[in-house]
Order: C-alpha cells, then structure tokens, then sequence
C-alpha cells in the first residue's frame, strides 16, 4: 500500500513539473534572459520555439520580412549602417536563422554549434562581389583599384593583405600611375610593361637580345627596382645613379 501511494505521489509530482514546463516555460527551462529587442517576448516562448522541436526560422520571419533583415526593424525604421553598405541576410544560401543566432543572454548551453559569420554561407556570386556590401578603402593605392579584392585579400580576414607591391615591384615616381597601366582590366594576377610608351614588346626584345638574354617575359625577376642595375645574375645589385637625380 506505502508503495502505491509513493509511485502516486511521484506520479503527481512529475505531472505538476510537466504542468509548470508548459504554464512557465520562461521559468523552467529558459537558459536566460532574452536579448533587448526581444524582450518583450520573455513569457511567449512559443513566439520562437515549435512545441518539442526548439526555435525554429520559419518562427522568426513571422516577424521579421527577409527583405527588412538587418535594414529595418519589424516596425519598419531603418537600422543604422555598421560597416555595410547593405544588408547580407538576403544573399545567403540557406535562410536558416537559428544555425547563426541564439537570442537567450544566459549560459549558453544551446550555442556550442551555432557557427560564426562566414563568407562561405553567402551565394557564390556574391561572394565574388565585395563591393555589394563593404565600402571599398579610400586611401592612396586602393582608390585607382576597382573590384578583384580577392586578388590580394581573403574572404576569412582583411589583413594580412597576400601581396605587398614593393617586395615584387618598387612603385617609384617613374612608375606611379594607375593600376591599370600594367595590370589590364584590372586582373591584379597578371601584369605587363608593355602598358607604357616606352616599353614596347620590340623595344624590350632589341635590348635583351643585344645583351644575350633570350628569357625576358618575366621583367620582375630581374627589375623588382628600376633604381637597381640588374647583376650578371638577372637580380638586382648596386644601386645607380639617375640622370635627373
């Protein structure tokens, strides 16, 4: 008989537990306070969590319109600018909110797999379009570049840049000119000289062909500075001096 009525109180006990974890869910089992925007929403779990199956995205673009995410709050007033020209939430390749944001503010037991921003997860297209989001640099070499970020910059980090121009190519007052001039189209993967007046293809091929070199299409391999007098080994050595200097 003891042992029914402690199984029925056990029983009972479990029930009123059940009963509180759908009466008070915000109390029960919420990992912590909600952020500010949503606060509002503390006693209304079910605004963002499917009964048995946890916060799910379809729950969150009920409020928030794909097209308004990061441009307007869901009372239509715009968000201000941070960093980005646009918004990116429209460009990703699968419109899953919960794999990226965790609204509770408390332990954070439910994010150990939420993944941080990547590039990765925005459409290939877009990714290959830097500009669409980010303000291009506006300093002294990135304002006569136009679009190939990815030339010298990788979609992880902006800095390290991957190229620094002077350990390949010294850009002295002789050679400051627009990218253009030797990188064609702007494809900052390849470059010529033979953008410039005077360094025609036939020109360049009567000089080398005069001094015995047979392999100039690499003009940077031997002048990284046109301030150095290549050596008998094709590398830059003594320094010489100009006629204007």
């Amino acid at each position: 008989m003891k042992g029914r009525w402690l199984l029925a109180v056990i029983a009972a006990n479990l029930a009123v537990l059940v009963g509180l974890v759908f009466a008070y869910p915000e109390f029960m089992v919420s990992p912590g306070h909600l952020s500010r925007g949503h606060a509002e929403l503390a006693t209304d779990c079910f605004a963002c969590h499917a009964p048995w199956r946890g916060a799910a995205s379809a729950l969150c673009i009920e409020c928030h319109a794909t097209a308004d995410i990061g441009l307007r709050t869901t009372k239509g007033v715009a968000l201000p600018r941070k960093g980005l020209k646009t918004s990116f939430h429209q460009e990703l390749i699968e419109q899953d909110c919960v794999a990226c944001h965790s609204d509770h503010q408390g332990p954070k037991l439910s994010q150990r797999s939420r993944k941080p921003f990547s590039h990765a997860l925005l459409r290939p297209i877009v990714r290959e379009r830097c500009d669409s989001c980010h303000d291009a640099p506006d300093d002294k070499l990135h304002r006569k570049i136009t679009g190939n970020c990815g030339s010298c910059h990788t979609a992880d980090r902006w800095k390290p840049a991957t190229f620094e121009h002077d350990r390949f190519f010294v850009l002295d007052r002789d050679h400051d000119t627009d990218c253009v001039t030797c990188h064609e189209a702007n494809d900052y993967s390849r470059y010529t000289c033979y953008g410039c007046h005077e360094h025609t293809e036939a020109n360049i091929r009567g000089e080398h062909e005069e001094e015995g070199i047979s392999d100039f299409t690499d003009c940077v391999e031997c002048h990284r500075d046109p301030g150095v007098e290549p050596d008998e080994r094709g590398r830059g050595g003594g320094r010489r001096e100009r006629e204007d200097d």
